[in-house]
């Protein structure tokens, strides 16, 4: 039977309906048809297209590690080993599968070091390099499931918000899990109480670190059944955990003056750096401290930080390209001010982050409150002027301040 010329095949238009009618060969389609078809094809190629690493241009370890040093300062020995497993990690996901029975197996990372070493803007730097989606996830607010708090999930929902909701780009991502040391057994003794903030979150990330394909609620928070899920694949997530792991030192030295017996080991005794322990550290320290054997088996790459001297954050405050005089340097010259800090005042502002044992994070702190009356009186001064922070101006500014009465403990 012929078909209706007149009328288009597939929504029954009338051709005087149409802006234009396509005949086929026997069938007609509207232009109303084709634009809604076309739709369809744009939504379902968008949906199924994996766009693996289109932007990333992965460098080799010794570049990496270049890169690093733009951003943070000293931890050399740390940035080699992260240098190192970051290459291998993408290296391994990014080959295409060969017929060969050698499966390369995913190496997490886990970074040891005090509060404002620099654990967290090494992973971020790295991330950034990569153009990768990058998302941290604080180990403290985690719970077993059914408990208060957070489900061991909801990092992952995390990492799917920062990939706009590309599943292919967040399975392809680095999650920094933070204060990962809060986590740890609370006793090895059994207890009526559950520990369903500590060896439970251990147990619930087991099967993220080593890669599973899990459900994640898309806006993150608890699970619930009537909920639309997302499922992720962490099998080439790269997870880096840190955290301060808070009197490890103890057990580190313990360990060392168990292997150190007999007048053979004297001289090696004498060589440990005691105001540095942390660069002796072993996987048997972590899961002495409370990780269990499971977990520290699942994050192969072990480097600690090294604490922070007056040297170091000297530098930290203005070499990096992001430093700090820099930052605000650039916030003072959008309103016409030239800002110039003293040598006597950056030593005096570094020996302040020393006293308050803060790492890193204090300076900022410090040179906030030694300019906040500056950035709150020149932008509404007609004249603009250059504004010189003197070991003299610092002083007056900080003694009228609260922050001058913290001690580090």
């Amino acid at each position: 039977m012929a078909k209706d010329s007149n009328k288009c095949s597939f929504c029954g238009r009338n051709r005087k309906d149409t802006n234009l009618l396509i005949a086929g060969i026997d069938a007609h389609i509207c232009d109303y048809c084709i634009s809604q078809a076309n739709d369809i094809l744009k939504e379902e190629f968008e949906s199924s297209k994996e766009e693996p690493f289109v932007d990333i241009e992965l460098l080799k370890p010794q570049e990496i590690k270049d890169y690093l040093d733009q951003y943070v300062i000293g931890q050399e020995q740390a940035k080699r080993i992260l240098a190192v497993a970051v290459y291998n990690h993408y290296k391994r996901i990014t080959q295409p599968k060969s017929d060969d029975e050698v499966e390369i197996e995913k190496a997490n990372i886990l970074m040891v070091g005090e509060t404002g070493t620099g654990k967290t803007l090494l992973a971020r730097t790295i991330a950034r390099m990569l153009r990768v989606p990058f998302a941290i996830a604080d180990a403290t607010v985690l719970t077993e499931a059914g408990y208060v708090g957070e489900d061991v999930e909801s990092i992952l929902s995390r990492l799917l918000q920062a990939a706009d909701y590309n599943v292919a780009t967040a399975e392809k991502g680095i999650i920094f899990i933070d204060e990962v040391d809060k986590i740890a057994r609370k006793s090895d003794n059994p207890s009526i109480t559950r520990d369903v903030s500590g060896e439970g979150v251990q147990q619930a990330l087991l099967k993220l670190l080593e890669g599973a394909t899990v459900n994640v609620p898309p806006q993150g928070g608890r699970k619930h059944p009537e909920q639309k899920m997302i499922q992720i694949n962490t099998e080439n997530i790269l997870f880096i955990a840190g955290g301060a792991f808070d009197g490890i030192n103890k057990k580190i030295a313990s360990r060392l003056r168990t292997n150190a017996v007999g007048y053979s080991n004297s001289r090696e005794r004498d060589k440990i750096d005691r105001d540095n322990l942390l660069q002796y550290i072993a996987p048997q320290d972590v899961r002495s401290f409370g990780l269990i054997p499971e977990i520290v088996g699942r994050m192969p790459v072990l480097t600690y930080l090294d604490p922070l001297n007056k040297e170091t954050l000297k530098r930290i405050l203005t070499e990096p390209k992001n430093s700090l005089t820099k930052q605000y340097a650039k916030l003072f010259e959008m309103d016409e001010v030239d800002l110039k800090f003293t040598e006597g005042a950056l030593e005096y502002i570094v020996e302040k982050a020393i006293d308050f044992g803060l790492g890193a994070r204090g300076l900022r702190s410090i040179v906030e409150t030694i300019i906040s009356d500056a950035m709150f009186e020149l932008p509404s001064q007609k004249t603009k002027e250059q504004l010189k922070v003197t070991k003299a101006y610092a002083e007056n500014k900080l003694s009228k301040s609260n922050l001058n009465n913290l001690k580090v403990a």
